[in-house]
């Protein structure tokens, strides 16, 4: 039945290790430690840090540990209604917490603003020094990367400006796009019941082994999403404006420059990356004229990517999924399964897909101190169970990742989806050596390949179309049918004529939120699931053995570059063929389901 209750209503988070409720006093209380705490650094670090000779290391281990401190309360502060405002973004109480506590925490950012850029305006022999001093090991990472920021960072009373004005231009425009997408409902009729779906729900009948439903599902979410056009085109235009105005302003030589930046890695790596996924569209055409074949349709739309390649599939109730997911994380190590345990046992998980809940999932870490939590929208397929799963692997990694202290604490975001899509690897397997009927386990093999298409393939082209769109922006605005051209443009490489585009489709960059809230993050995921599928073929190769060695760069959190991190296992990320590695494992599951039908089709005849 379309949009039928989901197995995990009323499965939703207990955020009580936060804060007791949006009206919990201990909020503003917090808020007074951070002030009071902000004014006293203030007043005994200002001007003590670029100073000739820098100062003494005692003194600046001292003043780490506390700003340590102060983030990690401040992440809890924020974080909260953060987490609120996704679990409900039409809640009006929600929406005013975080935008009161958006504005204080900016201006305490601004009170100790000074230490960073102190620090990054700290003569280099003198930095070096520091860094190099054995009381401030620990933390040598985090000042060194400080330092790289230093040609792009502005005056003080420049930087102050910036921060305050994100409220009322980059945040402002973030927070009206969130709400426009997320409150929206889709009306779709089919076989005679009406339905009021949300974006989730809606979208997960793309997967649904009906080829008219796929279709209306398809027509009726962009025509729905299609007077708001005029808006999200605006929006996202003003966004790429103020983003090439911030790059300007801070000597950025690209708009992917800030991003690479805070990635850790060469630009030229990334490039050399992409280029070898462009090398492998063939792949997907291949696979999309097998699909065609399978299916009886020739060419596919792209209302049909991601159809089954069986209609005999499995509902997969959220109680089956916490206990196929826990299983397969303990075939790998039982500690992964122990923490992954936690997360459904003491409520971390907000999993039930009602409406004006913030559609897709994410997991997020608070700090070394407080458990991660994770948002999804389950609707009770396969697909989701690997939902459950990738966002489970941010949790764990999250958790090992606490090892280290809060300036070490987040993996960069190249290396932040290791642990998600090691996770998920983990649990198609498993699901994969349960299904027997091989009807049933062609469309597991198959929704997996397609699945690393999204990742791989997909991202790589949602990469380039942002490229494209912040170079048209230099000529000047642009119109929603210019975003339209961009958008196909990017997209005609990665289907060519193995799938067509509908007129439909025009307005599939529209309701993306990476390209809002954190340009060019899209490679990250690019990178990520290439270079766990060499690690997972490293683990099929080692077994159990390799599983310390990977544990080791989840451990890792963000204390070192990921070429540094990556080192020990023989990863070269600047080598193209280390890239086309990821792809020998993507060829022999395009191997498997060919095999699939081949013994399908005997079985048959």
């Amino acid at each position: 039945m379309v949009g039928e209750a989901s197995t995990a209503q009323d499965i939703s988070w207990d955020l009580s290790d936060l804060f007791s409720g949006p009206d919990d006093p201990r909020i503003n209380e917090e808020l007074a430690w951070l002030q009071q705490e902000a004014e006293s650094l203030a007043a005994t670090y200002r001007g003590k840090i670029a100073v000739p000779g820098g100062p003494i290391p005692e003194a600046l281990l001292t003043a780490l540990q506390r700003f340590e401190s102060w983030s990690e309360r401040a992440n809890r502060v924020a974080g909260y209604p953060a987490l609120l405002s996704a679990s409900d973004t039409t809640n009006h109480l929600y929406r005013q917490l975080e935008a009161r506590i958006d504005e204080q925490m900016t201006m305490l950012t601004n009170i100790i603003l000074f230490f960073d850029l102190e620090w990054r305006m700290l003569a280099d022999a003198d930095a070096e020094a520091l860094m190099a001093h054995p009381l401030l090991e620990h933390y040598e990472h985090y000042l060194r990367r400080e330092r790289q920021f230093k040609p792009h960072t502005l005056s003080e009373p420049e930087e102050k400006l910036l921060n305050e004005k994100q409220l009322t231009a980059s945040q402002a425009w973030q927070r009206l796009f969130d709400e426009q997408v997320s409150a929206m409902t889709y009306h779709l009729e089919w076989q005679g019941e009406a339905r009021e779906l949300t974006q989730s729900a809606i979208l997960s009948l793309l997967y649904s082994p009906e080829r008219e439903l796929r279709k209306q599902a398809h027509e009726v979410f962009y025509n729905t999403l299609e007077p708001k056009a005029p808006l999200l085109t605006y929006v996202y235009e003003t966004l790429v404006q103020d983003k090439l105005i911030n790059d300007r302003l801070r000597s950025f030589s690209s708009p992917m420059a800030s991003r690479h930046l805070a990635n850790e890695v060469d630009g030229a790596a990334v490039d050399a990356m992409m280029r070898v996924v462009e090398e492998h569209y063939p792949l997907a055409h291949e696979y999309f004229q097998l699909k065609g074949d399978l299916l009886g349709v020739r060419p596919l739309k792209i209302y049909d990517q991601y159809a089954p390649l069986s209609h005999d599939q499995t509902k997969v109730s959220y109680s089956e999924a916490r206990e196929i997911i826990l299983t397969a994380l303990a075939v790998a190590s039982p500690d992964m399964m122990s923490m992954a345990r936690r997360f459904f046992d003491q409520l971390w998980i907000d999993a039930d897909p009602r409406r004006g809940k913030r559609g897709g999932a994410f997991c997020m870490g608070i700090s070394p101190k407080i458990h991660p939590y994770v948002l999804c929208n389950y609707t009770d397929t396969a697909r989701d169970v690997m939902t459950v799963a990738h966002e489970l692997g941010h949790g764990l990694h999250d958790i090992l990742a606490s090892e280290q202290s809060m300036f070490n604490y987040y993996p960069v975001l190249p290396l932040a989806e290791t642990a998600s899509v090691f996770s998920e690897m983990l649990t198609f397997d498993l699901l994969a050596q349960r299904e027997n009927d091989p009807r049933r386990r062609l469309a597991l093999v198959g929704g997996k390949v397609e699945e690393i298409f999204a990742t791989v393939f997909r991202q790589n082209v949602l990469t380039r179309f942002e490229q494209s769109v912040f170079e048209a922006r230099k000529q000047g605005r642009f119109t929603a049918e210019q975003l339209a051209d961009l958008w196909i443009a990017a997209n005609h490489p990665y289907y060519g004529q193995s799938v067509e585009l509908t007129d439909e489709y025009r307005l599939g960059w529209s309701y993306i939120p990476h390209f809002i809230h954190t340009p060019f993050y899209c490679y990250a995921y690019v990178f990520g699931e290439l270079l766990v599928l060499s690690l997972y073929a490293m683990y099929h190769s080692e077994g159990e053995a390799f599983i310390p060695r990977y544990l080791s760069i989840l451990r890792a959190g963000g204390s070192q570059p990921p070429d540094h991190i990556l080192k020990p296992l023989g990863i070269d990320i600047k080598d193209p063929a280390f890239w086309r590695q990821g792809f020998f494992e993507l060829r022999r599951m395009i191997g498997w389901v060919r095999g699939l039908v081949t013994e399908i089709s005997s079985v048959d005849s």
